[in-house]
């Protein structure tokens, strides 16, 4: 009750900041001598309130201009209004808005009959048209007096929201989606590095180790072949690197010399094609060796550079620490891909082959987002139970593009495929009070029914719709609480503030 109070008192300072100047009267009454027009293309919304068209006769058009897909008001931009009955047309081109979206147009039809209304819109973007049908001219303002009413719509549990009110706010108007939607596995995955985005590195022989710095931090930033730390064993009296590093320098160049001077006496036929292959084995033998010590090894010890970009993830050891050959010492990570591990009840595993994409939502933020916005995939699903939990585990891949922290946990939505098909609403669009679910269905674009609906499944981003609501109704998805708001605070005139 108090965040009620709370909201309502905000949209009270919200109502008084919009410059309307409420009228009495019902909605059917104040639009007795008025035709609304609706019209969209992907670009625009237009909705028009229009004098009824008499031939002969001066009508005006006021008419609202949205910008898709966010819905806000047309500020720039030249408009002209076609009127065409039969071959007659009537025209007329405003180079502004009145005020920000509204442009005012006044057109004298010359011929009656059935017709319509063209809008060409030229702005920065180019050329756009919206195509209004079904519009009539009158012979006569008594014919008018007969049509009165055709296109009021009943207040029965409406709310009016004007076309000012929304532009202010984050709102959006669509139609249900009809889609394949199954069932939905809602639970929690843990987050680890992918394979192949974490390398530990490990000591390749025994020693001390020395960090450049004196200390590597967890989360430090690395780039590919930058030294992470060196092993010495300088102070050991028993595997003692340096002695092994001289120790091969010197065969080598032993055993080089030796098979140099061979290969001249094999010129000179004084030795054996055997003696020679002799020196020369040993002295390729001995060559492998120091180049294999002399390339991860300097004469002070081991030295050990990142393979790849990223940061510490996690150090092992202390400096100054004796390590063994084969111990690992830290970890680099990229943080680029992560893999996510879902634990799944048993009573889903006939459903488990049927996973093909998910939803998954960021505790830190709230955000949830699509697998597909993250540019992941499905990898694979547990066959048998994990004995630890008694869950059967399912694993995905991600792109790390919504700020997850590997070790955390996430909520997550596995969305199976069905053959059969949904009407589905987006969440936002849904509004709980004591259990029930509404959704604000639109009459006019400043005129919306307070409609109960059945919600079923949902997969943290549209939830089923099974009975109370059409394909072809147009529904509030975004502002649906301010709306409401609106309803609490008193019902107003959909034209108040309008400038006929």
């Amino acid at each position: 009750m108090n965040k009620l109070f709370l909201y309502s008192a905000l949209y009270a300072v919200f109502l008084s900041g919009c410059g309307h100047h409420h009228e009495t009267g019902s909605h059917e009454a104040h639009h007795v001598d008025k035709m609304l027009y609706t019209a969209y293309s992907d670009r625009f919304e237009v909705f028009a309130e229009a004098d009824r068209f008499v031939a002969g006769k001066t009508s005006n058009i006021l008419s609202h201009f949205s910008v898709l897909p966010k819905f806000k008001p047309l500020e720039k931009g030249k408009i002209t209004i076609t009127l065409k009955v039969n071959e007659n047309e009537t025209t007329q081109t405003l180079d502004k808005p009145a005020r920000k979206g509204i442009y005012s147009f006044d057109l004298t039809p010359g011929e009656t009959g059935k017709g319509f209304i063209k809008y060409t819109i030229q702005n920065e973007d180019g050329l756009h048209e919206l195509t209004v049908t079904d519009v009539t001219v009158y012979a006569t303002p008594k014919e008018t007096e007969k049509a009165a009413g055709i296109n009021g719509a009943s207040n029965v549990n409406t709310t009016v929201f004007t076309k000012e009110q929304s532009w202010k706010i984050d709102f959006a108007t669509a139609y249900p989606s009809f889609e394949p939607f199954g069932p939905v596995i809602k639970t929690t995955a843990i987050v680890n590095a992918s394979p192949g985005n974490e390398r530990i590195i490990t000591a390749k022989t025994a020693g001390t180790v020395m960090f450049p710095s004196g200390v590597i931090l967890e989360g430090k930033e690395i780039q590919a072949g930058q030294i992470l730390f060196t092993v010495s064993g300088g102070d050991l009296a028993d595997n003692n690197f340096a002695v092994r590093f001289a120790d091969a320098k010197n065969n080598y160049e032993k055993s080089k010399t030796e098979y140099d001077r061979a290969a001249e006496l094999a010129k000179e036929k004084i030795i054996s094609e055997k003696e020679l292959l002799s020196d020369k084995t040993e002295y390729e033998n001995a060559k492998i060796i120091y180049d294999n010590l002399n390339k991860n090894f300097t004469a002070s010890g081991q030295t050990v550079t990142s393979p790849m970009s990223g940061f510490v993830k996690q150090v092992f050891v202390k400096d100054g620490s004796f390590v063994e050959t084969g111990q690992p010492v830290l970890t680099v990570s990229q943080n680029k891909y992560l893999m996510l591990t879902a634990d799944v009840s048993q009573r889903r595993a006939s459903v488990l082959g049927f996973i093909r994409t998910a939803n998954i939502c960021n505790p830190d933020d709230n955000r949830l987002y699509t697998l597909e916005q993250l540019n992941g995939k499905i990898l694979s699903h547990g066959k048998s139970v994990n004995p630890d939990n008694f869950h059967i585990p399912v694993f995905l891949q991600i792109q790390n593009r919504g700020g997850f922290i590997e070790g955390g946990i996430v909520d997550i939505y596995l969305k199976t495929i069905i053959h059969d098909k949904a009407l589905t609403v987006p969440n936002s669009a849904l509004l709980e009070e004591q259990g029930l679910y509404f959704v604000w269905v639109q009459l006019t674009p400043e005129l919306f029914e307070k409609r109960e609906v059945q919600p079923g499944l949902s997969d943290g981003l549209k939830t089923e719709i099974r009975n109370g609501l059409r394909a072809d109704e147009r529904i509030v998805t975004r502002g649906a609480m301010m709306i409401k708001l609106s309803k609490s605070a008193g019902t107003l005139d959909a034209h108040a503030g309008h400038n006929h």
